[in-house]
């Protein structure tokens, strides 16, 4: 392809991708009743509170995100080692990408093109072991969650919970041992005569070591903690009733469903709601502060930061390196 044809290309695919994932957007938006019902719960509050919760959300959603920039430059420092601005562009870009992608897939293509072409193959390598590091996180707290929740609110006969408490120990101990020996992978890989001739892309996961994966598990539990408070806040606010343990555990169940589910982002509002509506129902009647809060952190903390990647896509290059000294 000649220059002017790569450049015109270029341009094309960076409006096509903001005009689409900003028709989803607008769409969702339009049909989204839990926002209403939250608008109309605003509508009853203290502007000093409003602003106040509001606030810390939106402060904490910009502290997620920027954990997240600096876990995927970790991730990729052995590859190609970028700027922390850099790492946070392609991590906005790539959430632009990711809300009308299934399974936030986009969100990977969002992220490597602001690598050298010769390194985004690696770079989803890199990425999938931080997006690994996450979900261990998810399941072993969910796991724990559910267990708690049986306990409470579920008849059963105590063999059966302890059957149940054991499966979800093994649960836990399989995503531990997997994640902290995920070179295994690599040789599993290497083992297979038809992804042999690939291990050039996947090569990277025998270079992290457990010491180095315990640093990238960290970045994963402190975001954890830091959208767990996000709904601590809302919720608290929202229904000061409800008992902090009992929102702990019920926002880690809705984690682990949530990440057990395929979905696109802009559909996982609703099943956010149908989740948190179901578990909520044992500790609180309030079911439209329940959606509300669901849904306005859905909008801060996927909306938004969509809306403002927007701005990146079009720092891309899809036909050669945007890496910046």
């Amino acid at each position: 392809m000649t220059t002017g044809f790569k450049k015109s290309l270029s341009i094309i695919l960076k409006i096509a991708i903001v005009l689409f994932a900003f028709w989803f957007i607008y769409i969702k938006l339009i049909a989204n009743n839990d926002l209403k019902k939250f608008v109309s719960l605003l509508q009853t509050m203290p502007s000093t509170q409003i602003w106040l919760a509001i606030g810390s959300v939106v402060l904490l959603m910009l502290v997620n995100w920027g954990l997240e920039a600096i876990k995927w430059q970790r991730l990729i420092k052995q590859i190609e080692p970028i700027r922390l601005w850099l790492a946070i562009e392609s991590v906005f870009c790539g959430l632009t990408w990711a809300v009308f992608t299934p399974n936030r897939l986009g969100e990977y293509g969002g992220r490597v093109f602001f690598l050298s072409p010769k390194r985004r193959i690696v770079g989803i390598v890199a990425m999938a072991v931080g997006n690994i590091g996450q979900l261990v996180l998810t399941n072993i707290f969910g796991a724990i969650a559910i267990c708690i929740f049986v306990y409470r609110f579920v008849p059963i006969e105590t063999s059966l919970y302890l059957a149940i408490c054991a499966i979800a120990i093994a649960f836990c101990l399989f995503f531990i041992v997997f994640y902290f020996n995920i070179k295994w992978l690599n040789g599993i890989l290497l083992s297979m005569r038809f992804t042999r001739k690939y291990k050039k892309f996947y090569a990277i996961l025998a270079r992290y070591k457990k010491a180095e994966l315990f640093k990238i598990l960290m970045f994963c539990l402190a975001r954890y903690a830091v959208f767990s408070t996000q709904y601590f806040i809302m919720f608290l606010w929202l229904i000061p009733s409800i008992n902090f343990l009992d929102i702990m555990m019920l926002v880690s169940i809705l984690f682990f469903v949530q990440s057990s589910l395929p979905s696109l982002d802009l559909l996982d509002i609703g099943i956010r709601s149908v989740t948190g509506l179901f578990f909520f129902k044992y500790v609180t009647d309030q079911n439209t502060a329940v959606v509300a809060c669901i849904a306005s952190i859905w909008l801060i903390n996927i909306i938004i930061p969509a809306i403002l990647g927007s701005y990146f896509v079009f720092k891309l290059n899809f036909f050669g390196s945007t890496k910046r000294s």
